[in-house]
């Protein structure tokens, strides 16, 4: 007896492709470059997009306002969170793993204003300042970066750490604030010559 076809899966609703991605109104959308459709993206115009990126499921880019400009082979894991307002740049080889969160605007939080995008700006008191990962960056589930706290090359975040101020290039950080535990090997950069000889293959 047959067995009538699997219904489809509802769970993975798949991902966007470039030749896709590029009818949407991106600023730029490179090649091999996959989103996935339960992705939540605001402001395509604002958003510049390398070659060889893939951007998982419940992923929040706000870019209503300032810019997102992501480089070639990038990870964006689920769940993660880029507001944009101040400006945000990820590097090459940069990787966000789940759950990251990224703000490059934020709310005073010392009760001198009010607070949340319902307020009108006159009653608000924001920072703003624009959040750059480096080159081979690699951040950890469940941490957060704050307006300004630039991510030097090749430097690494543990998971579940807050990074409040810029870090320096080729450390291990982790903790809350992130601190830097050790050097980071740039044995990786013999990997992406590599890589980059063979043509991505």
């Amino acid at each position: 007896m047959a067995h009538p076809s699997p219904l489809p899966n509802p769970f993975n609703p798949g991902y966007y492709r470039s030749e896709e991605l590029r009818q949407f109104g991106f600023g730029q959308v490179g090649e091999n470059v996959m989103i996935a459709k339960n992705a939540t993206i605001i402001g395509l115009e604002n958003i510049s997009i390398g070659n060889n990126v893939r951007i998982d499921g419940g992923v929040v880019l706000a870019a209503h306002s300032g810019s997102l400009v992501v480089g070639d082979y990038i990870h964006i894991g689920g769940g993660s969170y880029l507001g944009c307002a101040g400006g945000i740049t990820l590097g090459d080889f940069a990787n966000l793993s789940q759950g990251v969160r990224i703000y490059s605007s934020s709310d005073d939080y010392s009760g001198e204003a009010l607070t949340n995008p319902t307020v009108p700006p006159a009653y608000l008191k924001l920072t703003k300042a624009p959040v750059a990962l480096g080159r081979h960056v690699i951040v950890g589930s469940g941490s957060v970066i704050l307006p300004g706290a630039n991510i030097g090359e090749g430097s690494a975040v543990g998971a579940l750490s807050l990074v409040l101020r810029p870090l320096e290039a080729w450390g291990i950080y982790a903790g809350a604030p992130a601190r830097r535990l050790k050097a980071r090997s740039r044995a990786l950069l013999e990997l992406e010559q590599a890589l980059l000889a063979n043509k991505g293959c």
